[in-house]
């Protein structure tokens, strides 16, 4: 086994994976590797087309929920190799708690009191209630699905939009391009959860969210790449939003000279909605790794034709 890491300290998994695995090599990957011996890899943001010069190479597990960072990067024969990610319930109420906390702010207004703080301004505002929104949900995986679920259980109405069709209690759903319009209409909030794939990237552009309810809010937590940032920009300063959480970006760390820090009604966290466990993703990884070697079916296996 190697591990293969950018931006993500490899030792302690290296550990904790030899710990585990005791008669197995886990490798942190190096110009000494030695390619022919590598069968299964851990990988996060590995350099692009690094995988390929592992003839052997059986298994790559994504070290997070996410994919995107391998299917962009590498070019996997669906045929000889198996893409695994990790999904982890902490995961899903981690994002949870975030976007509650993002959207009971927009409502109840603690941003803007916050900078009013900072001028010692008294400015009383009107306030909106949750049970009085429409929150729309772009993706319905494991995390979409929670969400969503969570949102309604609060009285919200919830739209929920995915790739193909999906049924959930108190959610009403959507499914495919010709749903989206549909799905986007009366929305008062936009969250979006998708997997970043060729058909996701740049969705969120001015065409998408111009048939949002006029000063509707978008909050996103899929990757950087969904996002056309002008248009959110453009939609900003003409007032159509009001204004936009974001948590992920094209560039990490935001360059400081980047216009998003400009703008008052433009929120950013620093990547960190929900933060990967190790030690829930070292036993799954364990587990793969086990089931791998049994010659069994691995657990949450990612479509390489579909990218998530």
């Amino acid at each position: 086994m190697v591990l293969i890491f950018n931006q993500k300290d490899p030792i302690p998994w290296q550990q904790a994976l030899q710990k585990s695995l005791p008669n197995t090599k886990v490798e942190i990957y190096s110009p000494a590797t030695n390619p022919d011996t590598v069968s299964f890899a851990v990988c996060w943001k590995p350099q692009p087309q690094l995988l390929k010069q592992f003839p052997n190479l059986q298994i790559v597990q994504s070290a997070g929920a996410g994919v995107d960072h391998i299917t962009r990067t590498q070019q996997l024969d669906p045929d000889k190799i198996t893409l695994s990610r990790i999904v982890d319930p902490h995961l899903s109420n981690d994002m949870w708690e975030y976007l509650l906390s993002i959207v009971l702010s927009q409502l109840k207004n603690t941003a803007v009191y916050t900078l009013a703080n900072q001028h010692r301004q008294w400015t009383p505002l009107p306030y909106k209630r949750l049970q009085d929104m429409t929150i729309s949900i772009m993706g319905l995986g494991n995390i979409g699905k929670h969400v969503a679920s969570q949102f309604a259980a609060l009285g919200a109405r919830v739209k929920g939009w995915s790739n193909s069709p999906k049924e959930l209690p108190q959610v009403d759903t959507y499914a495919g391009e010709a749903a989206l319009s549909s799905f986007l209409k009366h929305t008062d909030i936009l969250i979006n959860i998708l997997p970043l794939t060729s058909k996701t990237e740049n969705i969120l552009r001015k065409e998408i969210l111009s048939q949002l309810n006029k000063e509707a809010y978008l909050i996103n937590v899929g990757r950087g790449e969904h996002l056309v940032e002008q248009d959110l920009i453009t939609l900003v300063e003409s007032k159509h939003l009001s204004g936009a959480t974001l948590d992920v970006f094209r560039t990490e760390p935001l360059p400081d000279k980047h216009p998003f820090w400009t703008y008052d009604n433009i929120q950013i966290t620093p990547h960190i909605a929900s933060i990967t466990n190790i030690h829930s993703c070292i036993t799954q990884i364990v587990q793969n790794y086990q089931l791998f070697r049994s010659q069994k079916t691995l657990l949450h296996t990612v479509s390489l034709q579909k990218e998530y």
